[in-house]
C-alpha cells in the first residue's frame, strides 16, 4: 500500500513539473522516455528468452 501512495505522490510531482514547461518540450521528453521504455522492454524480453532456453 505504501508503494502505491509513493507512486501516486511521484506522479503528482511529475505532472506538476510538466505543467510548468512548454508543450513541445513536454512532448519531446515524453517521446524520449517512451523510446527508453521500449528499448528496456525489448532488452528484458530478449534476456528472459535467453534465460529460459
Amino acid at each position: 500500500m505504501i508503494v502505491l501512495v509513493a507512486a501516486l505522490l511521484l506522479l503528482g510531482v511529475v505532472l506538476g513539473a510538466v505543467v510548468q514547461i512548454p508543450l513541445p518540450l513536454s512532448l519531446a521528453l515524453a517521446a524520449v522516455i517512451g523510446c527508453w521504455l521500449l528499448i528496456f522492454a525489448v532488452r528484458e524480453r530478449a534476456g528472459a528468452q535467453r534465460r529460459s532456453q
